[in-house]
């Protein structure tokens, strides 16, 4: 079965839910994907890697900021540019990049219970670290939606969207990828899942390009290895719920 698509890839345009018959197995990435990018969560955090590729190399803000752009482009995160590069070790890396202000970010009851209803098994597949997740969790009010999170950690520091990540999660979990489905801000992560297999759903906010940071943020929405895209996660689980004849409860 192939899913509905309109050369123009709209945003929130009719869907055929039924692509989704047969998933039981939701996997999720955390950053600007169960929450929305203006909580500007991510780019505290961009930023505290520019701060440390700056105090490591003793870089202009210029130069690391370059570098740390190249280096996400090439190695799917700066992390992973690092240790290749300059053979660090991820534990301060980590510590001090996720050392951040949630404030930011409020509690999405609504969204936390259309994740509860969908059928089967949720995750949170990540290039970040647990206790970024939970703690990002823990604001937004999520308690035992998710079975499990899947960080940068377990998958041996091998990021999305190099192959290596998704076989990771999948061996660790068990999850067939023909009855899984996989929810992405980034057009780039989803390749391999709809390659393997998976439903591929990417999330793009309203006023793209008010929000996104970077031009390369933006690409791929048109691409065919996106099977939807949406403006709102919450509404478009509501909506397969509906269609499905489940309720968000």
């Amino acid at each position: 079965m192939t899913s509905v698509k309109s050369p123009a890839r709209a945003v929130d345009a009719p869907r055929d839910f039924s692509l989704f018959d047969g998933v039981n197995a939701w996997v999720f990435d955390l950053d600007n994907t169960l929450y929305p990018r203006e909580a500007n969560i991510f780019l505290q955090v961009d930023q505290r890697i520019q701060d440390y590729i700056q105090r490591l190399l003793k870089l202009t803000a210029e130069a690391a900021k370059d570098l740390r752009r190249s280096y996400y482009e090439r190695y799917g995160t700066t992390l992973r540019g690092l240790m290749v590069e300059h053979g660090i070790t991820p534990d301060d890396f980590l510590e001090y990049v996720h050392d951040i202000d949630h404030s930011s970010l409020a509690a999405d009851p609504a969204l936390a219970r259309v994740i509860a209803r969908l059928p089967g098994r949720k995750f949170i597949l990540t290039n970040g670290s647990r206790r970024h997740a939970e703690n990002v969790a823990k604001k937004l009010g999520f308690t035992n939606e998710f079975e499990d999170i899947f960080d940068i950690v377990h998958s041996e520091l091998m990021p999305k969207p190099d192959r290596t990540a998704y076989d990771r999660f999948i061996a660790a979990t068990g999850v067939a990828p023909a009855d899984a489905a996989m929810f992405e801000d980034l057009s780039r992560n989803l390749v391999v899942p709809k390659a393997l297999g998976m439903r591929t759903v990417l999330i793009v906010p309203e006023g793209t390009r008010d929000v996104f940071h970077e031009d390369w943020e933006f690409e791929g929405r048109d691409d065919d290895h996106i099977d939807y895209v949406t403006a709102n996660l919450g509404k478009f689980l509501a909506d397969l719920l509906a269609a499905t004849g489940k309720t968000a409860g």
